[in-house]
């Protein structure tokens, strides 16, 4: 069985790592190129940089940032926001990215995750969801870092980046994030059952319990930012806990 993976988040805005809840009351929280290398040295196993802002305001992601902690990290390196074209791609895999994760660009423009992946494979293109629960019992796909509805079914737009060619979904609950309540385990479960492709889970992770729950639920990843930055739960004691919980983890030996 594969090992579950322990993800942290840098949030970036203006060259800092911030934090906030329900992608609103952003706070300042560190350096993205200090704050890396810790992950790297806590035996994180991904480090996943968003430029929260690029989007919205439509501009190019900061690579300098991007290239000086892919040079702090030794462990695999997402990247996204401002993700608008595979002339996109090039550029954060040449700064330092193993995988590129697109959101807002690919729902304006699905065919960027098919061209990402035959240019630089499967492996590479992660597909971001920013989901928020709707009055009919679903979820809709959010935009602009979660400033936008586009209307979009959540579970049927995964299911369509996963035909595209995305090699992962991460699914983001915009109800949970930063609340600190646990992940949202129905969406979680829905999706890995749909999905044959990885799913990463994020968005509310509170307690060890809540990373337990979401991997016996059926996400291959969780991703979290505040329990990590605050160091409320140090990802070693983490994941001596799921492997002592019976979830196959790397270990921090």
């Amino acid at each position: 069985m594969l090992a579950k993976r322990i993800i942290p988040c840098l949030d970036v805005d203006k060259g800092r790592v911030v934090k906030g809840k329900k992608f609103e009351g952003i706070q300042d929280v560190a350096d993205p190129v200090e704050l890396g290398k810790f992950y790297s040295e806590q035996c994180a196993d991904e480090l996943v940089f968003y430029d929260i802002t690029a989007s919205h305001e439509n501009r190019d992601i900061f690579l300098h940032i991007v290239e000086k902690v892919a040079g702090a990290i030794h462990i695999p390196f997402t990247i996204g926001g401002g993700i608008r074209s595979v002339e996109d791609f090039r550029k954060v895999l040449l700064a330092g990215a193993d995988k590129v994760s697109v959101n807002s660009a690919a729902v304006a423009n699905p065919s960027l995750i098919r061209e990402g992946a035959l240019r630089f494979g499967s492996q590479c293109v992660v597909l971001s969801i920013d989901a928020k629960r709707n009055g009919s019992g679903s979820w809709n796909v959010y935009v602009k870092g979660g400033r936008e509805n586009t209307g979009l079914d959540a579970i049927q737009w995964a299911l369509q980046g996963q035909e595209l060619g995305a090699g992962e979904i991460c699914i983001n609950s915009i109800d949970a994030d930063g609340v600190k309540e646990g992940y949202d385990m129905e969406l979680n479960r829905i999706l890995s059952q749909r999905l044959t492709i990885p799913i990463i889970a994020s968005g509310g992770a509170g307690k060890k319990e809540d990373f337990l729950d979401v991997l016996e639920a059926g996400a291959d990843a969780a991703l979290a930012a505040s329990v990590f930055h605050y160091k409320e739960i140090p990802i070693p004691d983490l994941k001596e806990y799921l492997y002592t919980n019976k979830i196959p983890v790397r270990r921090c030996l």
